[in-house]
């Protein structure tokens, strides 16, 4: 649901500004944020996995795209 929501935001922002989803998404294009958020996700991964069985897996992929999106925000100013 909330990567549901954060596809709509950027869809919705796009409408109305064309040309700010490229913006909203170029943290998949920073290879150190990308490393930071598979480095998340696989720590994250594996003690949700062991605590919460595949729904602690699903909380640790949200929170490694969010640890990408900051390490890319702070590298980026």
């Amino acid at each position: 649901m909330i990567i549901a929501a954060w596809i709509i935001r950027t869809a919705v922002t796009e409408l109305r500004h064309p040309g700010t989803a490229t913006a909203q998404w170029a943290f998949l294009r920073d290879g150190r944020a990308v490393s930071a958020g598979a480095v998340a996700a696989v720590l994250l991964g594996s003690m949700g996995w062991l605590h919460a069985g595949a729904e602690g897996l699903v909380w640790a992929l949200l929170a490694a795209a969010l640890v990408a999106y900051a390490v890319s925000a702070l590298r980026s100013g």
